[in-house]
């Protein structure tokens, strides 16, 4: 299991959590998603190491920026 965490900007609720949420458990291998609103933490759990510029291209299609921790 790998984990990845990120920081993403411009989220400031429950529902730009589970629209982050949403886009980024649709990449294959992703296991687990964890996002915070709060602290603007995203953490990405999946069997193989997924590519960031999958997991920044999910938050961008959220609507949302992200980057590498």
């Amino acid at each position: 299991m790998t984990t990845s965490e990120y920081q993403v900007t411009g989220m400031t609720c429950g529902h730009c959590e589970a629209a982050v949420r949403g886009e980024v458990a649709k990449i294959s291998g992703v296991d687990d998603v964890q996002v915070s609103a709060q602290t603007g933490r995203l953490v990405v759990s999946a069997g193989a190491p997924v590519s960031d510029a999958d997991v920044i291209a999910a938050v961008d299609e959220a609507g949302y920026a992200a980057s590498r921790v």
